[in-house]
């Protein structure tokens, strides 16, 4: 079957989940003829990303978050005035989708969670199926743990999810843990979908903290820790514009431009994780059985609800900061087992195999039942 993905490019999870479905489906004999990327004004594309997917990558401007002025939180009136401002520019995005589905015809679309696919779909009713994947679409699972109150954000995350997959054939609800698919016989729940890198990896346990900051403006945070725990070496990742490729501003602290291989070497590596909530992250963490303290980023209530679903999944714990010296002693008292996760994990292949399967020989009956009425 052909595919063609459309990703969003907030963050690296989308992206690496992405790069692990390509490698999963050009393994199955499967094409990718195009990738479109949502780009944002704050965030690169990680090289990784373009080296790692072998298909004409294709960027297109798509609603992206709007950062207070430290880069950390979401301003959200902000966030939605200027994207209603750029309706112009997205439909042109639209246009562009439009062209590289009539040129590569894919019998289906993969969205990794993007707002201009669901609106795509909706719009232009493609002659294919349109999947959505992503942690977000087990919110429509009766057994999902919203963050408490903050009511109005929970409906505008709703409102976003819903948009992403406006009318899709199928929703892959990624999940930390094993869970019945429910009533809605379109979703269905899978396991992580991590990189085969990661799945190969033998942990082993290093003296240094290792941390994840989906926003440049959590750096002084770390810092400000790292200054209270001299004796605590630390390892951060982030993706600044214009940053180097390594940067040590403390002795005790290193920052790496985002990079998946060193990443994933560091996971393997490190006594704990100190991230924001984000999922592919946590999960990552989860399979090598590293210890993960989650911080939230402030006016995202999706990271709280990851966060919540990882605790209650026994993946981590919950915190305001990145206090390392709180997670230090958090880490003598507590022991984190990847056996539950690895297991998990084991069954994505299986259920995604069937998935495939099924919907080829759906299509195999709908276009002889199309040709047998060509015929008549």
């Amino acid at each position: 079957m052909k595919f063609l993905f459309i990703i969003q490019g907030e963050g690296r999870g989308h992206m690496t989940q992405a790069i692990s479905c390509f490698e999963l489906l050009q393994e199955l004999g499967h094409e990718i003829s195009a990738v479109c990327i949502g780009k944002s004004r704050m965030r690169e594309i990680p090289g990784f990303v373009k080296e790692k997917l072998h298909s004409p990558i294709h960027l297109i401007e798509s609603p992206g978050f709007v950062f207070d002025k430290k880069h950390k939180g979401i301003v959200l009136r902000k966030t939605i005035s200027e994207n209603i401002g750029k309706f112009g520019i997205y439909k042109d995005s639209l246009i562009k989708i439009n062209d590289l589905v009539l040129k590569y015809r894919p019998d289906i679309i993969l969205n990794f969670y993007d707002i201009l696919g669901g609106l795509y779909n909706a719009i232009y009713k493609p002659d294919c199926q349109f999947w959505v994947i992503g942690h977000q679409y087990l919110s429509l699972h009766p057994d999902f743990t919203f963050a408490k109150g903050r009511f109005l954000d929970k409906t505008l995350f709703q409102i976003n999810t819903k948009l992403t997959a406006l009318w899709a054939d199928r929703y892959l609800a990624l999940s930390f843990k094993n869970l019945p698919n429910g009533r809605n016989k379109k979703l269905l729940v899978l396991p992580p979908l991590l990189r085969r890198e990661l799945l190969l990896m033998k942990p082993k346990y290093h003296d240094f903290f290792l941390t994840y900051m989906v926003n440049p403006g959590y750096a002084e945070d770390v810092l400000h820790y790292a200054k209270k725990n001299p004796n605590l070496k630390i390892e951060a990742f982030w993706d600044k514009k214009g940053a180097p490729e390594c940067y040590r501003p403390l002795p005790n602290v290193i920052f790496h431009k985002i990079n998946d291989s060193l990443f994933l070497e560091k996971m393997s590596q490190c006594r704990g994780l100190v991230s924001t909530a984000g999922f592919e992250s946590i999960c990552e963490a989860m399979f090598l059985g590293k210890p993960v303290m989650m911080i939230p980023v402030s006016g995202h209530y999706e990271q709280a609800c990851n966060a919540e679903d990882a605790f209650n999944a026994k993946g981590g714990i919950i915190a305001d900061n990145f206090d390392f010296g709180f997670f230090h002693k958090h880490l003598s008292k507590n022991i984190y087992s990847p056996e539950p996760m690895k297991f998990w994990q084991g069954e994505f292949r299986r259920k995604f195999l069937s998935l495939l399967d099924e919907n080829y020989h759906y299509q195999k009956c709908q276009n002889s039942t199309f040709s047998e009425n060509l015929q008549n």
